[in-house]
C-alpha cells in the first residue's frame, strides 16, 4: 500500500481522534498533518504488531501531548494576543463551557479518562483502544464501562 493510500484511508480517523482530544479543529488539522509527516519519516519502523490505524493514533497522541506541553509554556501576553478579537462575554461563556466539560472529565483517573475519550470522541473500537494500551479488547470494554459509571455518579452528585 502506498503512503498516499494510507493517508487517504486513515486521515479522517486520525483527525477525528485528535479533534476529540483537542476539541479544536485547527489544532486537530495541524497535528494530523504532523502525524502523517512523522509516520512517513518512520514508516520503516512500523513492525505490524498493531494495526496501521492504531500505530498512527499512537503517533498522533504523542504529538498532541508534546503540543500541549509546549502550549503550557505560553505567557499570559501570548494568550491575550490569541483572543484579542473575542469579546469578554464570549471568553467568559467559552470558559464556563470548557470548565463544565473538564470538571466532569477530571473526575476520572487514568486510564478511565483516556479510554473514555478515545471511545467517545475518538470513535476507536475497543480492540484499537486495547492495542494502544497494550491490553486486550475486554480490558478496554470494562474500563470504558467503569468510566461511564464514574461519570454518571459524578453527575448525580452535582445534581
Amino acid at each position: 500500500m502506498s503512503f498516499e493510500e494510507i493517508y487517504r484511508l486513515y486521515f479522517r480517523d486520525v483527525y477525528l481522534f485528535l479533534l476529540a482530544m483537542s476539541e479544536n479543529p485547527d489544532i486537530a488539522e495541524e497535528i494530523t498533518q504532523e502525524t502523517f509527516y512523522k509516520a512517513l519519516k518512520n514508516i520503516h519502523k512500523f513492525k505490524g504488531e498493531c494495526s496501521l490505524k492504531t500505530w498512527l493514533c499512537q503517533i498522533a497522541k504523542n504529538t498532541y501531548l508534546t503540543h500541549c506541553k509546549k502550549q503550557k509554556r505560553l505567557t499570559h501576553e501570548d494568550i491575550s494576543e490569541v483572543y484579542a478579537d473575542a469579546t469578554m462575554e464570549d471568553l467568559v461563556l467559552q470558559k464556563e463551557e470548557e470548565l463544565s466539560v473538564y470538571r466532569i472529565m477530571n473526575c476520572l483517573n487514568e486510564p478511565f479518562k483516556e479510554v473514555f475519550m478515545l471511545r467517545t470522541f475518538g470513535d476507536l473500537s475497543y480492540k484499537e483502544i486495547g492495542e494502544i494500551f497494550g491490553r486486550k479488547e475486554g480490558w478496554a470494554r470494562v474500563t470504558y464501562h467503569r468510566a461511564k459509571l464514574k461519570i454518571q455518579e459524578h453527575i448525580k452528585e452535582e445534581s
